[in-house]
């Protein structure tokens, strides 16, 4: 059991959820540091299959015009 001089104060809570916020914020700031990169790759990866989809369907349905002259 906690005795009358182990109280609870308003600065140990203070003092403690500052702690706690302290470490989120660094646990915050180093998944934003592998996010970014992450993100590029897939946005490039993207838009490279969208490049190669587009292409191979352009070439699929491409019509071929033939004129022959006399």
């Amino acid at each position: 059991m906690r005795s009358v001089s182990d109280r609870i104060t308003r600065d140990d809570i203070e003092k403690k959820i500052r702690e706690i916020q302290g470490g989120i914020e660094s646990d915050v700031g180093e998944a934003k540091a592998l996010a970014v990169p992450a993100i590029v790759a897939i946005v490039l990866v993207l838009l490279g299959l969208a490049y190669a989809i587009g292409r191979r369907g352009g070439k699929k349905k491409s019509m071929i015009l033939e004129i022959k002259s006399n």
